[in-house]
């Protein structure tokens, strides 16, 4: 194709991008919403589906779609189910992945102190992984750990409130506010119903982190008594009012101040609002992309499942979570984990918690481990997923050791190995 052809076609591409964000804004606007701030958001994703919206039709984008969830097997593991009863009688979804017994555990002597020497039948006692995952998401999105660790290691997987297999939480829909508080007691009825005894390794990511995060504050004698580590992936001890989501400074200004207001008032239209994400699939897929990874050659399946777990979240929880994240002020709690092996994992490219919010959490625990990957996005566990694995296998091994855990040979090799394939350790 020529350049003159290419400029045509960008041009009308841009032109059709540009229409899109139009008339999505105009669709909400019609309901009583600001479709500005929608646009401020679209904006930024709008150049990078303009092209293939002008040159690949509507049938064939959707038939793609279609195509790529059915070739990959991502967000099909399962374990055994479990539920159980949040305070506000929430119920509560969980998998438990248990120990292959033809699988080989070693339990050496521990390299560093800690309390929480745990006995079963006499032997050392296993650890068990709990896994909480983030906003607008569900436990699928450990995907990838959970294939490479199944069978190695007892994991726990659960859904938050309103998410994933987990009941709509009972108090919003009284009327009540989502809270990170609340979530870390949700974590703590998990804990007591799916892993009642034995070390802890608790994994979050993003809010599940915070969930974490407020476990440790409000229940430091669990921490103290049975948790042998810890990993953050992505997430942040406060200070988020201030993120600008990589908009330019008078549009992150526009947006905090419209988002809850106009969040408030999408909760309340949500057939409209859903009608409006399909009708404007590709925008959507746009959005997601530029938020959720920081490299440009993510694997099309995986950026397709990226999409369906964030489309699976009603607009009316996205709403209701929304200003649980601007109060959420945890450096304080970080202090209970203090000394315990911890790892710190962030994408430099997050544009949803960035990179410096883990920076500032691994200066509050100096004995952890920092990593910082570079071109990775928030969901850096889809985006570079054996670099993750490998420093979660890492964090396994001193955690069992320090618990005189057992633990497979195979995971300690793995720990062992080079953990900068796929992607490039920036800080550690």
């Amino acid at each position: 194709m020529s350049d003159s052809g290419t400029g045509t076609t960008t041009g009308r591409a841009v032109q059709e991008a540009a229409e899109a964000v139009v008339e999505a804004g105009s669709r909400w606007t019609k309901a009583g919403f600001v479709g500005a701030a929608i646009g401020v958001v679209a904006a930024g994703a709008a150049a990078g589906v303009a092209l293939e919206r002008a040159t690949v039709g509507r049938d064939i984008r959707r038939k793609a779609r279609l195509a790529l969830d059915a070739s990959g097997p991502y967000g099909s593991l399962r374990g055994t189910p479990g539920r159980v009863a949040a305070e506000d009688g929430t119920e509560l979804y969980y998998e438990v992945e248990d120990v292959d017994p033809a699988v080989t555990h070693t339990a050496p002597a521990p390299t560093r102190r800690w309390g929480g020497l745990f006995r079963r039948n006499g032997a050392a006692a296993p650890l068990t992984l709990v896994f909480s995952h983030g906003y607008c998401l569900n436990q699928d999105s450990w995907h990838f750990q959970r294939a490479a660790l199944r069978g190695s290691v007892r994991a726990v997987y659960w859904d938050q409130r309103s998410h994933g297999r987990s009941e709509r939480g009972r108090d919003q829909v009284a009327g009540g506010p989502a809270t990170i508080d609340q979530l870390g007691r949700d974590l703590k009825k998990v804990i007591e119903a799916a892993a009642p005894d034995g070390p802890l390794v608790l994994i979050g990511h993003s809010m599940g982190g915070m969930t974490i995060m407020a476990l440790a504050e409000q229940f430091p004698e669990l921490i103290h008594e049975r948790v042998a580590g810890f990993a953050f992936v992505g997430t942040s001890s406060g200070k988020l009012a201030s993120v600008t989501l990589g908009l330019p400074a008078a549009g992150a200004r526009a947006l905090r101040a419209l988002a809850p207001g106009l969040l408030r008032v999408l909760g309340t239209q949500v057939d409209l609002v859903e009608r409006g994400r399909r009708a404007t699939a590709d925008l959507f897929a746009g959005i997601v992309k530029r938020y959720s990874f920081g490299s440009d050659d993510v694997d099309p399946a995986v950026a397709r499942f990226a999409e369906r777990l964030i489309e699976s979240t009603p607009i009316d929880v996205v709403a209701e979570f929304y200003p649980a994240f601007t109060e959420h002020e945890k450096d304080e709690a970080l202090d209970v984990l203090d000394s315990l092996p911890g790892l710190v994992l962030a994408g430099d490219k997050d544009l949803l918690t960035p990179s410096e919010h883990s920076r500032a959490i691994a200066e509050r625990l100096p004995d952890t481990e920092l990593v910082v990957v570079e071109n990775a996005g928030h969901l850096v566990m889809l985006e570079y997923p054996d670099l993750v694995t490998g420093h979660l296998a890492a964090l396994l091994t001193e955690a069992a050791d320090a618990a005189r855990a057992p633990l497979p040979e195979a995971l300690r090799e793995l720990a062992a190995t080079d953990r900068t394939a796929g992607g490039s350790a920036l800080g550690a």
